[in-house]
């Protein structure tokens, strides 16, 4: 049976420091358990704070996995993941609590888009690249990550697409 222990962002700094990841783990004093909040207590935009979201792909094999990366504030369209995996819509969906778990090591709420044991399939949408620093999970819930998009699609390998 799999460790269902959350890693922690500890991990994530080790994992950030032994692939020489330029990007910095902020512990805002306030908590930030949404886009808004987030963004008050990091001084930024709403758009600037990113969500790294899970979704299991039905296709020929049991699940894929796919991680889409965008802005908070943005809706991710279902239809364009399926076009992307050639599938359809309804085979399509979020990652239960327990997935994320067990196929990122991070617990929901906290996930960052990277550090994660085996690489994930990644996706970028476009509209992250608009700032200069995006701020997402940083491995829980009251700790987030700072990194330019362009430091975000070189660790992460992420195709950029039009997620909304």
């Amino acid at each position: 049976m799999p460790n269902l222990t959350p890693k922690t962002p500890d991990d994530l700094a080790r994992f950030m420091q032994q692939h020489g990841i330029a990007a910095e783990l902020v512990f805002p004093r306030e908590a930030t358990p949404t886009v808004p909040l987030a963004a008050q207590a990091m001084g930024c935009q709403p758009d600037q704070i990113i969500k790294s979201v899970l979704f299991m792909v039905k296709g020929d094999a049991p699940f894929a996995t796919a991680l889409v990366i965008a802005n908070g504030v943005t809706p991710i369209d279902f239809r364009k993941l399926a076009t992307i995996f050639q599938v359809g819509r309804k085979r399509i969906r979020l990652a239960t609590a327990q997935d994320v778990l067990a196929v990122t090591g991070f617990a929901a709420g906290g996930v960052p888009p990277f550090g994660f044991d085996q690489p994930l399939t990644t996706f970028i949408d476009r509209g992250v690249l608009g700032w200069p620093e995006v701020f997402g999970g940083g491995g829980d819930d009251r700790t987030l990550l700072r990194i330019t998009p362009d430091e975000l699609v070189r660790v992460t390998g992420g195709q950029l697409i039009e997620a909304r």
